[in-house]
């Protein structure tokens, strides 16, 4: 079994194979999920198959690959290469109805404001389009095996948003290990680095907003001294 930050998932047999049951209580996250896995079904995106719908939880086919963040530092920074080309297929996608809308930014700013974490130069960049967006791009959500991404999980916080904004979150949480992969991701998805360093202080304030709220307190204190000490690019 597998612990997550809303819910969990654990390996099960459902007719006579091995098979993956994510529960999830929260209801929107679990319907944004499956209408995701049903959108993706017949795109070259590889996504688990929806096998059956339970009403606290979803079986769904267990995925090939080992996740990204378990893999040696040169088959972690490719990987996230790769999938940096399929995110870009991702938000040339038509977007299923009925997704989520994206997260409210003006509300992390005045959240991140006053509960007084470090300066930051919190602007919201203009929106030149929306698209589908996963919302959780992260290295602990894709799969990899012998140098390609086999899998991308957890759709739960799929969304219509700014397709710039889902790069740039993913950029900003790979970029806590290793500050190479800024560059590395934007070119490989061939985005304008202006317009991804510009959403890189909403992620910080996020991610910051999620420590102080709900730790671990080492997470939250380092990643305020590191805030403390920005621009880091």
């Amino acid at each position: 079994m597998r612990q997550g930050a809303v819910g969990y998932v654990e390996v099960v047999e459902c007719r006579g194979r091995s098979v993956i049951e994510k529960h999830l209580t929260d209801s929107v996250r679990r319907n944004t999920e499956m209408l995701a896995l049903h959108a993706l079904a017949d795109q070259p995106i590889p996504v688990p198959q929806l096998i059956q719908i339970r009403p606290d939880s979803l079986v769904m086919s267990l995925m090939p690959g080992e996740r990204l963040d378990s893999l040696d530092a040169g088959a972690w920074l490719e990987g996230l290469r790769t999938s940096a080309g399929l995110l870009r297929q991702l938000h040339e996608l038509r977007a299923p109805e009925g997704l989520p809308a994206a997260p409210d930014d003006a509300e992390i700013v005045r959240r991140y404001r006053n509960a007084g974490g470090p300066p930051l130069p919190l602007r919201i960049p203009p929106t030149d389009r929306l698209a589908f967006c996963h919302g959780d791009w992260t290295d602990a959500n894709l799969l990899g095996l012998n140098g390609k991404i086999t899998a991308v999980l957890d759709w739960e916080a799929a969304h219509l948003g700014d397709p710039i904004r889902d790069l740039s979150r993913a950029i900003w949480g790979a970029s806590r290990k290793n500050p190479c992969v800024v560059d590395v991701l934007i070119h490989a998805y061939g985005a304008d680095p202006d317009r991804v360093y510009a959403w890189l202080p909403i992620h910080a304030a996020e991610l910051w907003l999620w420590f102080a709220e709900a730790g671990p307190e080492q997470y939250y204190r380092q990643l305020t001294k590191d805030l403390t000490n920005w621009p880091r690019y």
